[in-house]
């Protein structure tokens, strides 16, 4: 189903930024609702800025109240109360009050809209949730709230495609067209997938790169900003055959790929060459924290992972969450 159907007010039920919504639009058509996602994500993380995420947060609805004043067409409200009716069904008004009190500290803490992808999840999760979420520092919130907002991007572009195709008129007669189910889908692309990297051919839903395979974003959580002027090194095991160990001495293994320091917003420059396909292998990617803060618990951070043969064609987004004695990660878009 190609994307020609969709205009901007499509792409507006499934994200709330007008900006998002035109980038969409011209980077059609589409000819699958994976190659639609595999672009939003791109535009939502790398070309709609702090104004548009806001916009887009300001469509959503409270959780357990109407839609929102600003939603941007009845379709995104419509959907907005669909993804809310398992909470809704299993809140009782005990429940409903307190979800209502928490959306209120979150908003005046935050100036924005508690933002979850709700579909499937009961009233009770999304109050442990957001009960959680509101010890983060802003500037870790707000980027937990963007990712939120792909998730229910993601599942709305899904919903778009399946209601064009049902909608779309056939050029084949009724016993004869078979409609594969979501699962069906989802099992032929996977398999797809496997049988193109097995050929090393790039999958044919996979963008040109816009930017290095690996990237990172430092946090400084105690200082609820960015983090700047960092020392970043990436380096790849050269053995394969003789991968480093937990415990084990690894000293004289690793290869420099590119090293750089983290910018005002906390973003790396370029730690490796713009590769289409990655070298599937073990990477570890090091930071200076003791440079950056002296007095802190960790002299130098190192983080090992590992990218498969089925994931070369990914983009590894490795953000570091630092405080004078805690850090954390995890792999972002």
């Amino acid at each position: 189903m190609g994307s020609s159907l969709f205009d901007e007010k499509d792409f507006l039920a499934c994200c709330g930024s007008t900006k998002f919504a035109e980038e969409m639009v011209s980077a059609g058509p589409f000819s699958t609702h994976q190659d639609a996602i595999h672009a939003a994500r791109h535009i939502w993380f790398n070309k709609v800025d702090v104004n548009g995420w806001l916009e887009a947060f300001a469509a959503h609805p409270q959780i357990g109240q109407t839609p929102s004043q600003n939603h941007t067409t009845p379709t995104f409200a419509q959907w907005s109360k669909g993804e809310q009716s398992t909470a809704l069904t299993t809140a009782n008004e005990s429940t409903l009050q307190e979800l209502f009190e928490w959306n209120a500290r979150y908003r005046e803490k935050f100036g924005f809209v508690f933002l979850i992808c709700a579909s499937g999840r009961s009233a009770a999760e999304i109050l442990a949730e957001l009960k959680i979420r509101y010890q983060n520092r802003p500037i870790i919130e707000f980027e937990i709230a963007a990712q939120e907002q792909m998730k229910i991007t993601e599942l709305r572009l899904s919903k778009l495609f399946s209601d064009k195709a049902d909608t779309a008129p056939t050029i084949k007669p009724l016993s004869t067209t078979n409609i594969a189910t979501k699962a069906e889908e989802d099992r032929v692309n996977i398999i797809g997938a496997h049988l193109t990297a097995a050929t090393g051919a790039k999958p044919a839903h996979i963008p040109k790169r816009t930017r290095p395979p690996i990237t990172t974003h430092v946090l400084d959580t105690s200082r609820g900003c960015p983090a700047s002027d960092i020392e970043v090194r990436l380096e790849m095991w050269k053995d394969n055959l003789a991968r480093p160990q937990f415990g084990e001495a690894d000293i004289g293994g690793w290869i420099l790929l590119g090293s750089s320091a983290t910018d005002k917003d906390g973003r790396s420059g370029q730690l490796m060459n713009m590769v289409e396909a990655l070298v599937p292998g073990v990477y570890r990617m090091s930071f200076n924290t003791g440079k950056y803060n002296p007095d802190g618990f960790f002299p130098y951070v190192s983080i090992v992972f590992e990218i498969k043969e089925s994931q070369k064609w990914d983009h590894f987004h490795v953000p570091l969450l630092l405080s004078p004695f805690s850090l954390s990660t995890y792999r972002g878009s």
